[in-house]
């Protein structure tokens, strides 16, 4: 990988690209986070994107969302398009395909319980924190104040509020935890003991998910990969946050917004416009030659 990614498209003027390639790639599979990526920071769809996204099957090439959210939250979104659509949900947890599960990666119930009670305790000492039990079927949360449910309801279209996040009778493939504050400086450091065993991974400012070592969005997109017969270098990523990094290294056409983490921009191949610009489908035209 190399450290400085190269400028496929500046963060303003896509007349700068300066990659040979573009207009000619052999790109089948396009991959992007949603919020922060895809969506501007209103969490609007991009100007352009069902036009897009109709062109690209008109010319086989398979799009996928790729995000935090639950997958029913992302079927809705998509809803009008879904049909063939692969759906990389809850951070890679769980990948759906046409209604039928592709790969999964739940965490034991002894751990994703231990979880909810170390969450338990941190609001007991006064951070403003709620967890998200997330099932396969639902998302599962303890707290039922209007602030919190209002976050939820961004991502989880299907969420109840339960007495005990503990005992639902579900596949429990993450933990999501909203942090009112910074979840980076407070809620992550508070979950490091488990880290040892487990991912705690900041997705946002204000989340962080705690899954399996073995789940992220890099390990469900090579799994999609190995189901599709796409390669690496067949394959375009777009991510700004800690989540997405595994999920670039999938990819030769890796992307950081500009908007990116440092990190994200450190890791990727190439940058770029920010969300706000709508940097993933003017650099899809770009690179794809959509704009001829």
């Amino acid at each position: 990988m190399s450290s400085a990614p190269s400028p496929v498209l500046t963060a303003t003027d896509p007349s700068t690209a300066t990659d040979p390639s573009t207009g000619s790639a052999d790109i089948r599979l396009i991959v992007t986070d949603m919020d922060g990526t895809l969506l501007d920071d209103a969490k609007r769809i991009p100007p352009g994107l069902w036009d897009t996204l109709a062109e690209l099957r008109r010319r086989g090439v398979l799009f996928s969302p790729a995000s935090g959210r639950q997958y029913a939250t992302l079927a809705r979104e998509f809803a009008e398009v879904a049909e063939g659509m692969a759906f990389i949900a809850e951070n890679g947890t769980y990948v759906v395909r046409d209604g039928a599960e592709l790969s999964s990666d739940p965490l034991e119930p002894a751990v994703a319980a231990a979880v909810v009670r170390a969450v338990r305790r941190l609001a007991a000492s006064g951070v403003d924190v709620g967890a998200v039990v997330c099932g396969k079927r639902s998302a599962y949360v303890e707290r039922g104040d209007e602030a919190f449910l209002t976050e939820v309801r961004r991502y989880y279209v299907e969420h109840r509020v339960v007495e005990d996040a503990t005992a639902v009778d579900d596949d429990v493939i993450k933990i999501a935890l909203f942090d009112f504050g910074s979840a980076e400086r407070t809620t992550a450091p508070a979950l490091e003991p488990f880290a040892a065993t487990h991912q705690v991974v900041v997705s946002g400012e204000h989340w962080v998910d705690v899954m399996n070592r073995t789940a992220n969005k890099g390990a469900a997109l090579r799994r999609l990969q190995d189901e599709l017969g796409i390669t690496p270098a067949q394959t375009m990523v777009f991510g700004d946050y800690l989540n997405d990094l595994e999920m670039l290294d999938a990819a030769d056409w890796s992307f950081a917004m500009a908007n990116a983490h440092p990190d994200v921009v450190a890791r990727a191949r190439h940058l770029a416009p920010s969300n706000n610009d709508n940097g993933v489908l003017r650099t899809i035209a770009r690179v794809l030659g959509l704009e001829a």
